[in-house]
């Protein structure tokens, strides 16, 4: 093992570590891309329920799980190595496709679920981390760029890649069988190549003067300015994305397009999302992420609404790529924000904390695309979700403040974030 002296951070520097760690984030998210896109008619031919129910069950199970799991991995950190948490992810992974596979009851379909997102709070979350620890503070906006591109990237190629399984096949288990895989090349490939970054850790923490929270819940859910502002951003990003995974397929069909329209439309958002986040995460690194997160969330306000009176396709599709446009913006600084506003003794936890509300806004998406569009109607429900996101970017703007070395640098900012690491 090099000694603390020779252990030196960033992206170039640990070239070899970070790309294998993009690797095994990509694997994470193919898990979650497996089911994507047949959970719905898996649901209905296996066990006769409708879409609606499905996709409730499934994103509540799966939320709350990851919600969970995200705050306890932050937890876990004071216990056990990053590294050690990647593979308690990874175990958890394991059953899932065999439940899918072999499910003679919704219960087991939930169960898998719940393992899902275990999996993907602890060993999402550990890569996260441990991608941080390694570039230092230099290049973090495009390592979250990198990984967030990379996770999403696989959710969506691996969705393609189950449909086509399950629609050439004509056996819609046969779409997880990827999962066995998926899972198994994850867990080997931790277990014997990554290395834990505790020694970076250290030593970026002699080198940091960032002072420690007062109180990490506290501070991240709410009360420090930046992290508090950009978790409220997290929840109420996922939020949105789960409605629209649950209703933009309704909306745009009700406008009169095909099925295979749909998908396609469907797709234009999560694709501009993440590719776009490979120049968006690198945006952070130069210019003040507050405006990039303060835009960002006020884009997708004001694309969600428009998507109620897109009347054409060319309009259509000029939206959902805004949409995805403004949501790349803000993803990966999300968690670039977390690690520069924190010590890094503390990054596991504060970031544990960020993803648990980013997450649980999967719940909430969940509860509004299932419950209040039936009381409410799709139209009522979308413009709402439209403008809590818009809101939340004003209040970004109003209460943010840019980091040091960074342009639109605000004396005052520096004073309040004093005062509240004293107080």
């Amino acid at each position: 093992m090099k000694s603390e002296t020779s252990i030196k951070l960033g992206l170039k520097e640990n070239a070899g570590q970070f790309w294998l760690l993009v690797l095994v984030n990509g694997f994470v998210g193919a898990m979650v891309g497996l089911e994507r896109s047949v959970i719905p008619e898996f649901a209905e031919s296996m066990f006769s329920l409708n879409g609606n129910t499905a996709l409730l069950s499934f994103i509540v199970a799966f939320g709350i799980a990851k919600s969970l799991a995200n705050m306890l991995m932050g937890r876990l950190s004071k216990r056990y190595t990053r590294k050690q948490l990647l593979l308690y992810g990874w175990l958890f992974a394991l059953p899932v496709p065999w439940l899918l596979l072999y499910a003679t009851d919704w219960w087991m379909v939930i169960v898998a679920n719940l393992f899902l997102g275990i999996n993907q709070g602890l060993a999402w979350s550990a890569t996260v981390v441990m991608k941080i620890d390694l570039v230092g503070e230099k290049s973090r906006g495009l390592a979250m760029g990198i990984n967030e591109s990379a996770g999403y990237l696989a959710v969506g190629l691996v969705s393609f890649l189950a449909g086509y399984i399950a629609s050439e096949s004509g056996v819609i288990t046969y779409a997880f069988l990827p999962g066995i895989f998926f899972s198994m090349a994850g867990l080997l490939l931790t277990a014997i190549f990554v290395r834990d970054t505790r020694a970076h850790v250290q030593t970026e923490s002699v080198q940091s003067n960032l002072p420690l929270l007062r109180n990490i819940w506290k501070d991240t859910t709410w009360r420090h300015p930046n992290l508090g502002s950009v978790t409220l951003n997290g929840f109420i990003n996922n939020m949105n994305d789960g409605v629209l995974w649950g209703l933009l397929p309704v909306l745009i069909i009700s406008k009169g397009y095909s099925l295979a329209e749909t998908g396609l439309l469907a797709g234009i958002y999560p694709a501009v999302w993440g590719l776009g986040q490979l120049i968006t995460g690198k945006l952070g690194d130069v210019l003040c992420k507050k405006q990039l997160l303060s835009l960002g969330m006020m884009l997708q306000g004001v694309a969600i609404g428009m998507l109620l009176l897109a009347d054409n396709y060319q309009l259509l599709v000029a939206v959902l790529a805004v949409l995805g446009a403004g949501t790349a913006l803000v993803y990966p600084n999300f968690l670039a924000v977390v690690a520069e506003n924190t010590h890094p003794d503390e990054r596991p936890q504060t970031i544990g904390v960020f993803r648990f509300w980013r997450d649980f806004g999967y719940v909430a998406g969940a509860v509004a695309a299932g419950v209040f569009s039936d009381i409410f109607g799709i139209s009522a429900v979308i413009a709402g979700i439209a403008l809590l996101t818009a809101a939340s970017g004003v209040l970004s703007e109003i209460r943010m403040c840019c980091t040091r070395k960074q342009l639109w640098h605000s004396k005052e900012c520096d004073i309040s974030r004093v005062n509240l690491q004293r107080n």
